[in-house]
């Protein structure tokens, strides 16, 4: 393109979005709202943080409001919006997973292979006791924790390095990812079932773990690899 055909290209700006919609009736801006938020969730592949969906109402909206108002009219529907992962995400509800399965041969919002039991007792003990070093996973199921393992589990997004351990020769540890979360329909780490109560009401101990007993809604999947 040559300088004077560049000159003469209009300058287009993209077209500012009114959020306030100060021009509507109280009513038909919420459901305006409405259907810019659940628009911009259907539209993304990951789950929809609070910051994202504020871009697209007003300053006065209340979020949480709208979320409720969405669910409400899906109620009725084959999928609900569901909180995970610090954001909101549309998902096929859990009832229609053996539908979800027989159509496509995968689990409803299944990305990743079924973990192996000894791939979900690790990713567990991450979970519940993170941060914490390939050593200290070992030291805790008293054999060693291969690095193949850790490689499932980091493949899969399902935990990253954490911050150096202060132990000598500062290795690395691992935590979990929102990756994690997605996956296990959790929002916050606050929502795994709290260990010591488990442990308290005699429903889990490290003996229960090391033999394969892992709380409902941790277990993606069954193999019958038992190697660590």
């Amino acid at each position: 393109m040559s300088e004077a055909s560049a000159r003469r290209k209009p300058n287009v700006q993209p077209a500012l979005l009114d959020t306030q919609l100060e021009h509507l009736p109280p009513e038909l801006r919420w459901r305006e709202w409405m259907g810019r938020v659940e628009a911009v969730i259907f539209a993304a592949s990951d789950p929809v943080p609070r910051e994202v969906l504020a871009r697209v109402v007003g300053r006065n909206c209340n979020i949480e409001l709208i979320i409720d108002d969405i669910r409400a009219e899906l109620a009725g529907r084959p999928y609900e919006l569901v909180a995970v992962a610090g954001g909101w995400q549309h998902r096929t509800k859990k009832v229609f997973g053996d539908v979800i399965h027989a159509a496509f041969g995968t689990a409803a919002g299944q990305r990743t292979k079924e973990l192996s039991q000894s791939e979900t007792l690790v990713l567990m003990c991450i979970a519940y006791f993170q941060p914490i070093t390939r050593a200290e996973l070992s030291g805790f199921f008293g054999k060693e924790v291969s690095r193949d393992l850790i490689g499932v589990l980091r493949g899969q997004e399902l935990i990253a390095s954490g911050p150096r351990s202060p132990q000598p020769g500062a290795p690395y540890t691992y935590v979990t990812t929102k990756n994690f979360l997605s996956q296990f329909g959790l929002d916050t780490l606050r929502q795994l079932p709290d260990f010591e109560a488990l442990e308290d009401a005699g429903l889990l101990s490290k003996e229960k773990l090391l033999a394969g007993d892992v709380p409902t809604g941790l277990v993606s999947g069954e193999s019958d690899e038992d190697r660590l």
